[in-house]
């Protein structure tokens, strides 16, 4: 493999300190000889995409070399692929893969606490930098790793090969796992999910630990490190800071006037004093209750509707899209809303009825929670297993 040049190594030097800022400790040594092992620059694609503006734009690699190195050594996310590997043409660009930011990468890794010889099972391959990052650190024989996209699971296994790691790359739905290769001593995913496959439970040995990013349509954030038991059973807590691209199969593709509100329906009208921003806005401790509540439910926000004395409005759906409800601000009160719902659900008082419970509970932060997950679903608890909140 190719020395790392001058400019190289001082951006792997600099990605270390950044992360050992972000851990407030410094990167455990052995994976601090991981990352120099597997320096990140060589697992991105020449060409990546940028935050520009509101949206996306290309970066590529030979056209701005430095701009693409910078990129590749910033402690944020990089866009690897954007609409799922198809030509966007004129539509809008979304990211559908990315390299996730390397301090989360390397708090995910030491929560994992992998040790030698342990067998591990990594959720979405993507760039191959995890996979290669494990394989550094426990050989490429105790890894292996699954990715849904067929196209990124050959160009990770190419970047894993040029980089000298041989890992067993698997193009697959990582929902199933890949039995073949276990039981697990660890799991680890790299993408969101907010139901956790019980394929990986299965999978594990007891003892063994499952450590995924989870989310909600209410609110993407947070990580869950669950622990199997001898039942078959995985119990956990989960952790703030962690916002990860959901799994492909767990997607929700819905749009309000698409696919949800039509002419014909005839909402009740009502009022609220709970402001819509107390559960969608900077209070991510209320917005992590509310989602783990309301596990079918979503939201999206409509600035100024052609409507006479609304300035805001906040629409909230179910994925089932058969109930709505909308909450309309006038730009002026904040006291008072006017609340409009449709539909067998009225959902902003499910939203209502959740907001006072975790204030009830005393506004619990989302480590206080935990997850319960069996053959038969899964149970939220608060604070101690037997406390159980919802089941699903």
């Amino acid at each position: 493999m190719q020395p790392l040049s001058e400019k190289e190594q001082a951006a792997l030097c600099g990605l270390l300190r950044e992360a050992a800022d972000d851990l407030g400790a410094p990167v455990p040594a052995e994976w601090a000889k991981a990352v120099t092992a597997a320096p990140r620059h060589r697992f991105l694609p020449p060409r990546v995409w940028l935050i520009e503006g509101d949206g996306y734009a290309p970066c590529d690699a030979e056209q701005e070399p430095d701009r693409w190195l910078e990129a590749a050594y910033a402690d944020a996310p990089v866009v690897t692929q954007v609409n799922d590997g198809q030509d966007p043409g004129d539509e809008d660009v979304w990211p559908s893969s990315s390299a996730s930011a390397p301090s989360i990468v390397l708090r995910m890794l030491r929560e994992l606490d992998v040790r030698d010889g342990m067998n591990v099972l990594e959720i979405g391959t993507g760039t191959g930098w995890n996979a290669g990052l494990l394989s550094a650190r426990l050989g490429s024989d105790r890894v292996t790793t699954v990715e849904v996209d067929l196209g990124l699971a050959d160009q990770a296994t190419d970047m894993l090969k040029r980089a000298g790691y041989d890992p067993c790359v698997v193009g697959a739905d990582g929902a199933e796992g890949h039995a073949a290769r276990g039981p697990y001593d660890r799991v680890i995913a790299t993408c969101s999910v907010q139901e956790v496959p019980y394929p990986w439970v299965a999978q594990t040995r007891p003892g063994g630990v499952i450590l995924t990013p989870w989310e909600t349509p209410w609110f993407c954030y947070g990580l869950l490190r669950l622990t199997v038991e001898e039942d078959g059973s995985a119990s956990g807590r989960f952790s703030p800071h962690s916002a990860f691209m959901l799994m492909r199969g767990q997607r929700i593709d819905l749009r309000i006037f698409r696919d949800v509100v039509r002419d014909e329906h005839t909402p009740v009208e009502s009022c609220t004093s709970l402001s819509p921003w107390s559960v969608t806005g900077d209070d991510w401790t209320a917005r992590f209750a509310v989602g783990m509540q309301l596990r079918d439910v979503w939201h999206t926000w409509q600035d100024e509707p052609d409507l006479d004395g609304v300035q805001r409005r906040l629409w909230v759906a179910t994925a089932d899209a058969k109930s709505w409800a909308a909450v309309d601000w006038d730009g002026h009160r904040e006291d008072r809303f006017t609340v409009w719902q449709h539909g067998p659900r009225r959902l902003w008082d499910e939203v209502e009825a959740a907001h006072l419970w975790w204030l009830s509970a005393g506004m619990p932060r989302p480590e206080e929670f935990g997850l319960t997950v069996t053959p038969e679903g899964e149970r939220f608890w608060l604070r101690f297993p037997d406390k159980v909140v919802s089941s699903y």
